[in-house]
């Protein structure tokens, strides 16, 4: 996996997957998609998506735990603090060789540098929440976030994919 071309890759993403509206029956509509999705796939995840400070759209499907709950909430946190996507902050923390806690004094209990959490970004105004998922490995749970916004957005996902590695 080549980091640079990556972070270039998830950048074009981050710059195009932008919604001109959101709001709660988006957020219903796209949870939905991608829990259907992840159905189909016997993916066993768990589906967050939220605007700063609101919950708008939880599910937990059958074979995850607790922890994944946890995860979701501190990946979500990342995109919060540095408003892009969590896996974008874990490679480029992976590329510098460092972490969160000596970087930017982020406590491990409360945020997680690893992929699957992608902004929800507004035309105009910029990241307003966060979409998450949990259960895959962290490339696999980004990758499944942006192929739901792609169709969400009617973007080509083989255009924003990452590489296969």
């Amino acid at each position: 996996m080549n980091l640079d071309h990556d972070l270039q890759a998830i950048a074009k993403q981050e710059h195009t997957l932008v919604f001109p509206r959101f709001d709660a029956a988006r957020a219903w509509k796209l949870g939905t998609f991608l829990r259907e999705l992840a159905l189909a796939r016997s993916h066993s995840i768990a589906i967050d998506i939220r605007t700063f400070g609101l919950p708008l759209f939880f599910c937990a499907l059958d074979g995850t735990a607790p922890d994944n709950a946890a995860w979701v909430r501190r990946k979500s946190n990342v995109v919060a603090h540095f408003r892009r996507s969590s896996y974008a902050v874990a490679l480029r923390l992976q590329q510098s060789g460092a972490n969160l806690v000596d970087k930017y004094g982020l406590a491990p209990a409360e945020y997680a540098a690893a992929g699957g959490s992608f902004p929800l970004v507004l035309a105009g105004v910029g990241a307003i929440g966060s979409i998450t998922v949990s259960g895959l490995s962290q490339r696999a749970d980004h990758e499944l976030i942006v192929e739901a916004l792609c169709a969400e957005l009617e973007h080509d996902f083989a255009d924003l994919a990452l590489d296969k590695v």
